[in-house]
């Protein structure tokens, strides 16, 4: 005799969020807007906790390469002495568990997680770097695919028009992105350096975050969500006879 089970409902997958968290990170040569990425969660949560923890008010950019990226969040490097070496910091700190995404990928502008040689590729706890990079051409570019990953046609147009660093891509994990301030990038890795990277003149930062409604964020700063997020027609008043 076969006994009916009870059906089992169905989750409804969770609407998106109407609202966004609007990070600012501030230097002495500007400042620079990003936003976080939803898809990957772990690095979001941990960025935003250190964030409201002021833990990188003060911190440096420690290491700056220009054509590549420029780099900070290192703990040893609040108060460091001229000639201190930067870079180790943080290890103690346990590591995020990597969150490689096809879609987010290294462009210009870019915010991902720096990491250590863990044969995980788990992040660091703390230290990031924002992508500067160059232009790559097509046929470069698929030099730098990881184990059979293919870019798409707006990657490839990406890379090639506003540049990145494709190297990185599927190895080091992307959680975010510039919306306003790209060329603070610019000026950040055109200084000059010591022979460790490390910028001659102390580059400190300080960053802050708001809530913001999505579509302000589209209004204010032009940024496209994946998802859309206008809100519900209004209906017709049918004239009464």
């Amino acid at each position: 005799m076969l006994i009916a089970l009870p059906a089992v409902a169905q989750k409804k997958a969770p609407k998106p969020s109407k609202y966004d968290t609007l990070v600012t990170l501030s230097t002495p040569l500007g400042d620079i807007k990003m936003l976080l990425y939803e898809d990957t969660p772990l690095h979001r949560a941990n960025f935003l906790k250190l964030v409201g923890e002021k833990f990188y008010d003060g911190l440096l950019f420690h290491r700056v390469i220009q054509g590549f990226m420029i780099q900070g969040g290192d703990p040893n490097s609040r108060n460091a002495q001229p000639n201190q070496r930067l870079g180790a910091g943080g290890g103690d700190m346990k590591r995020i568990p990597a969150e490689f995404r096809p879609n987010r990928y290294h462009k210009k502008g870019v915010l991902a997680a720096a990491r250590d040689g863990n044969p995980e590729k788990a992040s660091s706890a703390c230290q990031f770097y924002l992508v500067q990079g160059k232009t790559i051409g097509e046929g470069e570019l698929q030099n730098f695919a990881q184990s059979g990953h293919k870019y798409t046609n707006e990657q490839i147009q990406t890379y090639k028009t506003i540049g990145g660093t494709p190297s990185l891509d599927m190895g080091y994990t992307a959680f975010g992105e510039v919306i306003e301030g790209i060329e603070v990038i610019d000026k950040i890795a055109s200084q000059p350096t010591k022979p460790d990277d490390r910028p001659v003149k102390d580059i400190q930062m300080s960053i802050t975050y708001q809530k913001m409604k999505k579509t302000d964020i589209t209004k204010k700063y032009k940024y496209v969500y994946p998802e859309s997020v206008k809100p519900a027609p209004k209906k017709e008043k049918k004239d009464k006879k």
